[in-house]
């Protein structure tokens, strides 16, 4: 009888154990897809330093020979972020793959790159920066701004 007076009124909640990604994880995660859209975009070692937040070259070069070894902070986090997010929205936006990895680099007479660039609106180095492309992007897709 006690049995079942516990299974219709359990003494305490069933918690269950969610494991979130650690911090290295994410950041593991995050380079390596970050270093795959370098790639695609045909961005120098420079540009991707910058991109990432100026870490530094010889932390830039750990970094890409270990990214599990990397442990990032938040803003290089939010960064990565909104760079996949770019990447992503150019791919829905121009399915044909050179077209998206291309669009960065081309020159741009939108109001956020004034007839440059997408990429030189995002080496200005600022974390604004990188959300003003990512919602630009967003807007041409119809999502939110």
């Amino acid at each position: 009888m006690a049995h079942a007076a516990r299974a219709t009124h359990p003494e305490a909640p069933i918690r269950r154990a969610i494991s979130e990604p650690s911090f290295t994880e994410m950041s593991a995660a995050g380079l390596r897809a970050f270093f795959n859209i370098a790639r695609d975009w045909d961005l120098s070692a420079d540009e991707q330093i910058v991109l990432l937040g100026a870490p530094g070259r010889s932390t830039y070069f750990k970094w890409k020979a270990a990214p599990e070894t990397a442990r990032l902070g938040r803003d290089t986090l939010e960064r990565l972020s909104l760079l996949l997010g770019i990447y992503k929205a150019l791919q829905i936006l121009l399915p044909q793959a050179s077209a998206a990895d291309t669009w960065i680099k081309r020159p741009n007479s939108a109001p956020p790159f004034g007839g440059r660039r997408a990429l030189d609106r995002m080496l200005a180095g600022n974390i604004s920066d990188l959300v003003a492309v990512r919602q630009y992007l967003d807007a041409m897709r119809g999502g939110w701004a």
